[in-house]
């Protein structure tokens, strides 16, 4: 039974990314496995790039997408992060030749990845980059019903950077309801679970978030981290808008 360790989000946030990696490191995961974003909003994309690069696999996330292409729908603040990211991964101190590697590795990340009973995408099943769902998504009843029909049995998502369960009869389960875990043994269900976010929560907890699953159970696990490194160093880049950093605090 394969025991995978799911980030998503990670936004360039190095001080997030260390502190979930050293948690990961006591969960006996076989592989850990990523969902997007990996950059954009924070202080250090070179280095969470050269992190996720190390991963079993990683999908393309809008703001990975955005840093080869032009932004669409971005607020002021982000798409004037995503130039800013793009120029230090193009023009940074290692050289030329490894920027180049590292855009060549976004250039090849993929849009979804497909186990048979697992679905891996960033947005949703239908719009795999782009496509928000949301907790409140679970009074759309038309487009859950569209979403779960494209579920093989369950779906791995990120994105809106709120955690929880989606379940086929619209409920969404919030980790602090799912216990020591939720479990997913029986396979006549079906369920889209959004794993959080590594670099920048949005549910109100600051701790980063990330998902441990085992083919019976998903477990939540939160990390704190050290904000306030990260805080400082966005503070730190003219480019980059200090909301980005001081809503880290709050979780939003």
């Amino acid at each position: 039974m394969t025991r995978t360790a799911i980030v998503s989000d990670i936004h360039g946030n190095l001080a997030a990314l260390e502190a979930v990696m050293e948690d990961i490191a006591t969960q006996s995961v076989d592989r850990i496995v990523c969902l997007g974003d990996v950059i954009g909003y924070g202080p250090a994309p070179s280095q969470c790039i050269d992190a996720a690069m190390k991963f079993a696999f990683c999908i393309l996330g809008n703001h990975d997408s955005s840093a080869l292409f032009d932004p669409e729908g971005f607020n002021v603040a982000a798409e004037q992060a995503i130039f800013w990211t793009r120029a230090q991964i193009e023009c940074n101190q290692d050289g030329p030749e490894v920027g180049r590697e590292r855009m060549q590795f976004i250039c090849g990340l993929p849009r979804m990845v497909d186990e048979g009973n697992a679905l891996f995408v960033h947005g949703s099943p239908r719009g795999p980059t782009n496509e928000y769902v949301f907790p409140e998504d679970t009074q759309n009843v038309k487009k859950m019903e569209k979403l779960f029909s494209m579920v093989p049995r369950i779906c791995f998502q990120g994105h809106t950077h709120v955690p929880g369960v989606f379940t086929k009869d619209l409920r969404f389960v919030r980790p602090t309801e799912t216990g020591s875990g939720y479990e997913v043994g029986d396979e006549s269900q079906r369920m889209m679970v959004n794993v959080g976010s590594v670099g920048q929560p949005r549910d109100g907890d600051p701790r980063s978030c990330y998902v441990v699953y085992d083919e019976n159970v998903i477990q939540f696990r939160r990390v704190e981290y050290d904000i306030e490194r990260t805080v400082r160093e966005i503070s730190e880049q003219p480019d980059l808008d200090e909301y980005l950093g001081l809503r880290l605090r709050e979780g939003r």
